[in-house]
């Protein structure tokens, strides 16, 4: 009579997977932790996004014209505020881990065995769960000054979560330049510098079609701009509708952009953490 045994490699996989999972979570409840014991750093970040609510609402509403759709500044802004705040936000995951890297911390994760993918895994993760509550307070400024979601729970539950997603690839762009930097202020003026220019030239905060010639067509292909775009669809209706374009076809570029960056930066970041010495 014979017996079937399980491959060994089989095994193998699922005691790796399990402690993969079991490494994730314990890093992503350090992550978690760190917010309640230092919460100015929280605080601050609530403040950010609240800032340039406000400042743009109150200073720029007045001077921008011409709007699709005949809407308000307000309801052109805030899909645009709801993905900057995203990618801003998961600058702190590059801040975060540089300051790990700089008292030693990260040496001592890589000494333990864990798995090797699990500290990035429980900092990325984590800023999601940040990034979440950094969105849901964006949304209550909003509504403050007079934004509403005209699509209902659905587009606001769409809108939130293709914003998480996008906050998640940033955190693993933001892991690969802070493991490659490795200095705080390296890492911050890297971050600021890139994400700027990514967010500005776009139709986060005005319509393309404002800018100067040579720029719209840049602007038009910025993975911001698709993401604005399908936050604003996704908000308040096809009265914002890109020329030529169609809710799934926005859906679709947004998910291809965030899923091509996973695909880069996941890899990029976990083979830079390897190569720390």
């Amino acid at each position: 009579m014979s017996i079937a045994v399980e491959p060994t490699t089989r095994v193998e996989s699922g005691t790796r997977l399990r402690y993969f999972i079991s490494d994730s979570t314990v890093a992503v409840w350090r992550n978690l932790m760190q917010i309640v014991r230092v919460p100015t750093v929280m605080i601050f970040e609530l403040l950010q996004p609240i800032m340039f609510v406000l400042l743009f609402t109150w200073v720029f509403a007045g001077n921008i014209a011409n709007l699709p759709g005949g809407i308000t500044y307000v309801e052109f802004l805030m899909p645009g505020i709801f993905v900057q705040n995203a990618i801003f936000g998961a600058t702190t995951t590059a801040v975060g881990l540089a300051e790990d890297l700089k008292k030693g911390i990260v040496d001592r994760f890589r000494s333990l065995p864990m798995a090797r993918s699990a500290v990035l895994v429980g900092r990325t993760v984590a800023d999601v769960g940040k990034n979440s509550v950094l969105v849901v307070l964006v949304i209550m400024v909003g509504y403050l000054v007079g934004f509403r979601f005209e699509n209902g729970l659905p587009g606001a539950v769409g809108t939130i979560l293709l914003v998480l997603a996008i906050g998640f690839a940033f955190s693993w762009i933001s892991a690969t330049i802070a493991l490659t930097l490795k200095e705080v202020e390296a890492v911050q003026a890297a971050m600021f510098t890139g994400i700027f220019p990514i967010v500005f030239v776009s139709s986060a905060f005005v319509p393309v079609a404002g800018m100067v010639n040579w720029l719209q067509p840049v602007a038009e292909h910025n993975p911001v701009t698709i993401w604005a775009n399908t936050a604003r669809v996704l908000s308040i209706g096809d009265v914002v509708m890109p020329a030529g374009a169609s809710l799934p076809s926005l859906i679709a570029q947004s998910v291809a952009w965030i899923a091509g960056l996973l695909l880069v930066f996941i890899p990029l970041a976990i083979r830079q953490y390897r190569k720390l010495t």
